[in-house]
């Protein structure tokens, strides 16, 4: 080895010369004779100035002192994690859903860094939407010629919602709705619930019609007449017991969903094992073509029910809303009382991104230091003139997160409980009492953030980093301030430029007076556009319909704002407790929590709503039952029993069999009908069907699928008497048509009647079915023989008369 003497003595990093090789000592007294030289050489190394080495010794300790609290309180200058909140293409293999919704990461890492974002994109739903266009396009070019198409009505499209209480999404969707219809589309509104809503919808010339709930949550409305339904909010959620069967599994759905309060539930239904309304939800997701979301939050909220279908389409009124209810409430000094503010006090709000990562604490660290120098403006030490206050709303904060940034602001120089966090619910208090705003993250998002808008439009001054999401709706000087997010420290200057003598300066007022302008129908011009594009994906229009208008030949000025106007009388009646509205349709679903109470209970107390069960029928039919069944038994008791060869026995088990089936079609309706002279068949397919059928004993049921028959009925099964209906595609071509085949097939095993009639299912939805007058007319011009042997035909009249007519030829 090199000789310490060398190493020592030469102060530079040259190389020295190796020494000559010193021979092994004996172990003895040549051990202790060398002992002396390498303590002095020690001493020569360690005592060369005591002073400096006492400071090289302090320096060290204090650098890694400072290294300790880095790592301790600042990881996001050092260490990546992933984010707190699971992302939906995170799930792909187990849970809920199967995935299909890609979150990309920055450069394949498992979190975020400063600056770095996250990017949704429904990569799914856009090869769906491409392929189709190829196939449609590979099509049109077998045929070898043009394609025109000749149009007779409008694209039809059903909305419905929940309520028709003036909200944010009634907003969106009438100024959504007014551009459809120039654009070509004819819309009808439906709704489970009447509001003061109803009045503008038919302003603008849609008419509204509220929907009946029958006892088995089926609507009574036929969905086949739609080309497509825009479904708002889980309060609709009862549309979709029809929509789940057939025949209307097959009608496009776009289904908005802008409410949290379902997927702060997920979590419990998880713990609590309630794994049925966990699956119903899962059906009612995965029913819908498109489910739409507002932000890019709420798909990593719903993430449990993902199956590949999530929009986002960015842009709600949502914000604006707020804000008015804040401005017309006026409670200035109660706010700041609970947020411990004083009445003169300057107050500045930090916000920041919904996802949490990192990074966020040292952006918040840095930020805090830009402001430090506004402190100056502001003499702490008179209590009775204005104090600077910084507020930062902030999610889910930890107490280290806390500890840190008190220390980090007592270091910056403001004075204990200057700084402090706010929690998210009381976002809409410390924006409407703050006198300016910084966004304080530099996370590159896909939309402008919803905390900005509402700023905006409470006439406060927005300052933000130059993100691409930010620079695209803020000009700098003219409605907002931008600073470089790679230089936060330029902060500082921005700072001074708007605050002067511990107030805003008249350039920053200017400023927050423009973007309140701006803000009121920022982003109108995306969301609407997003609709009219989603419906061109979506729904595939039949040939008898005209075409529409496309998304790029909407006029600008009929995009470019939401219809403000038409809310100004009703405006006032808004929901104030918001939080309330959201769950009141889950309050209506109280049956979890009887489950939860009683943990004995196998199944689950469904309440009334929405179970709709009618609990006397249900009990008259299990009393009917248990009698039939004791009926049985006596029977059984009371028969012969079979003796012979095993041939013989087969024989006679399947002779008692078909005299079953026999008997079990002859039921109370069977024989009131053999003295009728007419029957009249009701083709229909699924049990969407249902509400539409007659329930009298001048009308049977045939359908053309044995999977929706009516429990208890004594309808006919096509498909057995005619196997061709039991393939889908010849069951579509052929449609009611098929009945009329399968009731032909040997139709004297059947049909006992002297006359035969047939009425669609689709004829009672549009109410164009036989009243009873009608049917009492007909039956006795059979009897009577007042025409002969004729054909009957019977039409609804219109223009005021109550009464059909019907026709012989």
């Amino acid at each position: 080895m090199g000789s310490l003497d060398s190493a020592a003595g030469s102060g530079s990093y040259k190389r020295a010369a190796a020494p000559a090789p010193v021979p092994r000592a004996p172990a003895g007294g040549g051990g202790a004779a060398r002992r002396p030289g390498v303590r002095s050489r020690l001493a020569r190394f360690v005592l060369v100035d005591k002073v400096d080495f006492l400071q090289w010794i302090g320096t060290a300790a204090a650098f890694f002192l400072v290294t300790i609290l880095v790592y301790t309180f600042l990881p996001g200058s050092v260490v990546v994690e992933n984010p707190t909140m699971q992302l939906p293409s995170r799930r792909a293999s187990g849970g809920w859903g199967r995935g299909g919704t890609e979150a990309v990461l920055p450069r394949g890492l498992g979190g975020l860094e400063n600056g770095e974002g996250l990017t949704f994109e429904p990569t799914r739903l856009r090869d769906k939407w491409a392929r189709e266009r190829s196939q449609d396009a590979q099509s049109l070019a077998e045929l070898g010629r043009p394609v025109k198409r000749v149009g007779a009505r409008k694209p039809r499209l059903a909305l419905v919602f929940g309520d028709l209480s003036p909200d944010a999404m009634q907003l969106q969707m009438i100024s959504v709705a007014s551009v459809l219809e120039a654009m070509g589309y004819e819309m009808k509104v439906f709704s489970f619930e009447d509001g003061p809503c109803s009045s503008i919808w038919s302003t603008i010339g849609i008419p509204v019609e509220i929907l009946p709930v029958d006892t088995k949550l089926l609507t009574s409305i036929d969905w086949l007449d739609y080309d497509g339904m825009l479904v708002n909010s889980i309060e609709a959620r009862p549309v979709f017991s029809s929509l789940l069967q057939e025949p209307f599994k097959s009608v496009p759905v776009i289904w908005t969903v802008h409410e949290t309060s379902l997927a702060h539930c997920i979590r419990e239904y998880k713990s609590s094992g309630m794994t049925q309304i966990l699956g119903g939800w899962q059906e009612v997701f995965s029913r819908a073509n498109v489910i739409v979301f507002p932000n890019y939050i709420l798909p990593v909220m719903y993430a449990a029910f993902d199956s590949g279908n999530y929009f986002v389409i960015p842009g709600s009124p949502a914000p604006a809303f707020q804000a008015d209810r804040f401005i017309a409430k006026n409670y200035d000094k109660d706010v700041r009382i609970s947020l411990s503010l004083g009445p003169r006090d300057f107050v500045i709000a930090m916000v920041g991104s919904q996802f949490s990562y990192d990074g966020l604490l040292m952006e918040e660290a840095l930020v805090l230091q830009a402001v430090g120098p506004l402190l100056q403006q502001y003499p702490s030490e008179n209590s009775t003139q204005t104090e600077l206050k910084v507020r930062i709303l902030t999610g889910n904060q930890t107490d280290k997160h806390r500890i840190a940034l008190e220390a980090i602001a007592l270091n910056v120089g403001f004075s204990r409980g200057a700084v402090e966090h706010v929690a998210v619910e009381d976002t809409d208090n410390l924006l409407a009492i703050a006198n300016l705003v910084i966004y304080c993250s530099c996370l590159d998002e896909q939309s402008f953030p919803s905390v900005l808008v509402e700023a905006m439009i409470l006439e406060k001054l927005v300052i933000a980093p130059d993100l691409g999401m930010i620079t695209k709706y803020i000009d700098d000087g003219i409605n907002g301030l931008l600073f470089p997010r790679k230089n936060i420290a330029m902060l500082s200057q921005v700072l001074l430029q708007v605050v002067s003598n511990g107030e805003l300066s008249d350039l920053g007022k200017n400023i927050a007076s423009v973007g309140k302008a701006r803000a009121k129908d920022l982003m109108a011009s995306e969301a609407i556009e997003g609709y009219a594009v989603l419906l061109e994906n979506v729904i595939k229009f039949p040939s008898e319909t005209l075409t529409p208008l496309t998304a790029g030949e909407i006029p600008l000025p009929l995009k470019q704002e939401w219809k403000w106007h038409l809310f100004e009388d009703v405006k006032h009646l808004y929901n104030v407790n918001e939080s309330l509205a959201d769950c009141k349709m889950l309050k209506k679903m109280d049956w979890h929590r009887n489950r939860k109470n009683d943990p004995h209970s196998i199944t689950p107390k469904i309440d009334e709503t929405f179970s709709a069960i009618a609990w006397k029928e249900e009990r008259a039919n299990r009393i009917m039952s248990a009698k039939m069944k004791l009926e049985e038994e006596y029977l059984k008791e009371r028969s012969d029993q079979p003796r012979g060869t095993w041939e013989e026995v087969y024989r006679n088990v399947k002779r008692v069999d078909r005299m079953k089936n026999e008997l079990h079609e002859r039921d109370e309706k069977e024989l009131e009908r053999t003295g009728q002279p007419l029957c009249i068949y009701e083709p229909f397919y699924g049990e969407g069907t249902w509400p539409f059928l007659h329930q009298s004993s001048l009308y049977r049921g045939i359908g053309l699928s044995s999977k929706g028959r009516r429990f208890g009925a004594d309808d006919i099964d096509a498909s057995s008497r005619l196997p061709l209906l039991n393939s889908g595609y010849y069951r579509d071509i052929l449609g009611e048509f098929g009945a009329f085949f399968a009731l032909a097939n040997r139709i004297d095993r059947i049909h006992k009647n002297s006359w035969i009639g047939f009425q669609s299912w689709r004829v009672t939805a549009r109410k164009a079915n036989l009243s009873k007058n009608a049917e009492s007319a007909m039956l006795e011009a059979i009897q009577t023989q007042k025409h002969g042997d004729a054909f009957y035909f019977w039409v609804s009249c219109f223009g005021g008369f109550s009464k059909d007519v019907w026709l012989a030829a």
